[in-house]
């Protein structure tokens, strides 16, 4: 068994409540709040731009040529493909992309992008693809899932969205490739951090979700004055 195989198979039950998730099996059914939907690409726009300087500190670390190129494929990848889910999310509500741009991180996100940061600032290479690899493979898997589950036809509203994320395995398993040659000369040490950054990380995918769901907002802090 892979390191990245023994990853998966120990967080199994994350992956699950992912796929249980009412946002994630609300794409399948084409069915989800437009708020929650709203909400969702508030907080991943500005996520992914936090992802794209994550891919940017790796390149940073990274020792070889094929690394930098691979961490840069990256970025141009969220930069420049991964807008069209969410232009089909915003097709569906009928709100403009540039309409939901530029809003502060709700506190899930924001403690899931500094959590990357931290892996991928205190770490090394294979700690910072730790952190990173939940979210492309989870959304991978659910893509698959949704497919197979529902095979949704042409005039489903989250067609796109679901083959968009179910046809993009290559980039994950290059990945996983990546993360299981750095564990095999890692140190017993270095794994922990690894295995303790990925499970975070999928802890931290299925918080997203929920957020979304439930419109996550700061708490202001203030007492609600009783009438």
């Amino acid at each position: 068994m892979t390191f990245t195989q023994m990853l998966r198979k120990e967080n199994d039950d994350l992956f699950q409540a992912i796929m249980n998730h009412p946002f994630v099996d609300g794409i399948g059914k084409g069915d989800v709040p437009d708020e929650a939907i709203a909400h969702y690409i508030k907080a991943d726009f500005e996520y992914l731009n936090a992802f794209m300087r994550i891919y940017g500190t790796a390149i940073s670390k990274s020792a070889k040529r094929e690394d930098m190129q691979f961490f840069n494929n990256q970025i141009q990848f969220v930069l420049n493909s991964e807008v069209h889910p969410h232009h089909n999310f915003c097709d569906h509500i009928g709100v403009g992309y540039d309409e939901l741009q530029g809003y502060p991180l709700p506190p899930t996100a924001d403690h899931y992008v500094k959590h990357m940061m931290y892996h991928t600032n205190m770490g090394g290479l294979g700690e910072a693809i730790s952190a990173v690899l939940p979210c492309p493979w989870t959304y991978l898997e659910i893509g698959r899932e949704l497919k197979t589950q529902y095979d949704p036809p042409a005039d489903h509203p989250f067609y796109q969205w679901i083959n968009f994320y179910a046809e993009k395995g290559n980039k994950t398993e290059e990945m996983c490739d990546r993360l299981d040659r750095i564990a095999e000369n890692a140190s017993q040490e270095e794994r922990g951090h690894m295995i303790e950054a990925f499970r975070k990380s999928c802890m931290l995918e299925l918080a997203f979700w929920e957020m979304a769901y439930t419109c996550e907002e700061w708490s202001t802090g203030k007492k609600v004055s009783s009438p």
